[in-house]
């Protein structure tokens, strides 16, 4: 079974992607006004990762117990774009240093 932060961490980076994804096809529909194929394709791309981080930060919140506080930055940090990874960043930074090294240990 994977590990909650693994999946989290995988979740919180995947979903900075697709932002940056559905702003590029944003601009290819509204400012250059050449195609919609962007915002369909990163836009349903985006909305299940968006999906998939909340779940994965949920996971996360309740198997390292986090605050209430923590986990509401948490999942307010799936709105605006790219703070996923900026809250993932700041989170890596103050996990226990007994949850660091198993995350380091190769799968077998």
């Amino acid at each position: 079974m994977p590990q909650p932060y693994r999946v989290f961490r995988i979740a919180a980076v995947a979903e900075a992607f697709s932002w940056a994804g559905l702003l590029v096809g944003m601009y290819l529909k509204h400012i250059a006004g050449t195609t919609e194929m962007g915002v369909f394709i990163f836009g349903r791309v985006h909305g299940a990762l968006f999906v998939v981080y909340i779940v994965a930060a949920l996971w996360t919140a309740r198997a390292e117990r986090w605050s209430l506080l923590r986990t509401l930055v948490g999942l307010a940090a799936s709105i605006p774009p790219f703070t996923s990874l900026i809250f993932e960043r700041w989170v890596a930074k103050r996990r226990p240093a007994s949850a660091r090294p198993e995350e380091l240990t190769p799968a077998a």
